[in-house]
């Protein structure tokens, strides 16, 4: 049964947008807007008189501004009382919810991933879902800030969740008891063989500084030399700008990080390592950086810098491919524009845009019973309405792994089970930095 035929027969949190911490000056109106303007204030006077019911202005008006803006791209907004606080509690990684990231996707709700350890992420949430209904509540063709705002609500409250997911004939429902995502930006444990690995959540506030200590506790908890280390960027979604600058800065010694071009004065911009301060903290250790199609903004600039620098061997799977730079211009006081402002591109001058980052060594994450049928139904930025179109789009294609040469391919997800193996792709990366450091081949140049 196909996704659209079930949403029309039965009929959190968003993506993260990248904030740089600049602004930029309001563009002029373009002259020839005027006779464009007669139209909308005749629509609205016309609407005024004849309407079969009372229409308030404040309804008109925000009509207008939410038509304007969503004939533009997936990720401008127009934020003010609640919306507005709850992007201010995302950059915060504070909030009383699920612990998901949706957009709107043709009039659905469609996760693009639940954040690791949310309440949704236990419950088998997986990327791709649409979520159809909220207690029996049809949600389809509603409002996305709707949606998450019933999702959110206190700690120990439950909702029930109709899903379909791509792949099952059938929908089936989920009941999920909200949680406070306090979600650790940054997580770090020490692996057999002296092989650290930091997760990185979300790009919040201080995640460059939480990556630095997290380094600096796996280099006193081994016992003796780190051989390698595993930065873990997968379903995170994004956030700062600034923060994707300053954890790229930690493993690079110079050299341009990302840089943005924008059409307005002041959003073209070049943000490069500062060698000054900190340089390359794991100067001699090997690094491996894990994506996925819920890595995105952010993650692929960490991601796109280090690959760039072929400071890090990117593995996992193609990234979800949002390639813009969003800046929240204030209206008022209690109001906000989240706005495009320009496109950020990797040292090498590529765009992931649309296409993502191609990892060096595609692994699918094999011990997921479904991926197989839900792989060609991930959502990413490519597959959403009016996204912006990627000029410099360049086709290469990343390095599949020899299933036939490498045995650790041939392990089926049953064999991975019984190895008490979930995660093949963290375990086939931990894997590389141990026959890396026992063959001391440098996975650097």
């Amino acid at each position: 049964m196909k996704i659209a035929a079930f949403i029309k027969s039965a009929a959190l949190v968003t993506a993260v947008a990248l904030i740089p911490a600049t602004t930029a000056g309001m563009a002029q109106v373009d002259g020839r807007a005027g006779p464009e303007f007669a139209k909308l204030f005749a629509t609205y006077q016309r609407i005024k008189a004849s309407y079969v019911e009372t229409v308030d202005d404040e309804a008109l008006i925000r009509g207008a501004i939410d038509g304007m803006l969503s004939s533009l791209d997936p990720h401008s907004a127009y934020l003010d009382g609640s919306d507005l606080q709850r992007l201010e509690t995302m950059i915060d990684g504070n909030y009383s919810g699920l612990g998901l990231s949706v957009i709107m996707d043709d009039g659905a709700v469609k996760v693009i991933s639940p954040f690791r350890g949310s309440p949704a992420d236990q419950m088998g949430i997986k990327a791709g879902d649409y979520i159809t209904h909220l207690d029996g509540k049809l949600i389809y063709g509603g409002s996305l800030d709707d949606a998450v705002s019933q999702m959110r609500g206190p700690e120990g409250t439950s909702i029930q969740l109709t899903i379909f997911r791509p792949g099952r004939d059938e929908p089936f429902e989920l009941d999920v008891t909200r949680g406070v995502i306090e979600l650790e930006p940054v997580t770090h444990e020490l692996q057999s063989g002296n092989i650290g690995v930091i997760t990185v959540n979300e790009f919040s506030r201080d995640v460059g500084s939480d990556v630095y200590s997290a380094w600096n506790e796996i280099k006193q908890e081994a016992a003796g030399r780190v051989n390698g280390l595993v930065l873990d960027l997968r379903s995170n979604p994004g956030g700062s700008l600034d923060e994707a600058v300053a954890l790229s800065d930690l493993f690079l010694e110079k050299g341009r990080i990302v840089s943005q071009r924008g059409r307005a004065r002041g959003e073209t911009l070049l943000y490069d390592a500062e060698t000054v301060f900190r340089g390359d903290i794991a100067s001699d250790v090997p690094v491996i950086v894990l994506i996925d199609a819920g890595s995105a903004s952010a993650s692929e600039i960490v991601a796109g810098a280090l690959q760039d620098h072929r400071r890090a061997l990117i593995m996992g799977e193609r990234s979800f491919g949002k390639g813009s730079v969003q800046t929240l211009l204030p209206l008022g006081r209690d109001a906000a524009l989240k706005l495009t402002t320009a496109r950020y591109y990797t040292p090498a001058g590529h765009s992931v845009q649309e296409g993502g980052i191609k990892p060096d060594i595609a692994i699918p994450q094999l011990s997921d019973p479904d991926m197989a049928k839900r792989s060609k139904y991930v959502t990413r930025e490519s597959d959403l309405r009016g996204h912006l179109v990627n000029e410099l789009a360049i086709e290469d294609e990343a390095l599949e792994a020899d299933k036939n040469d490498d045995p650790r391919f041939q392990l089926t997800a049953a064999e991975l089970e019984e190895q008490g193996i979930e995660d093949f792709q963290l375990y086939y990366a931990l894997e590389t930095l141990r026959r890396t450091t026992t063959s001391s081949v440098a996975l650097r140049d």
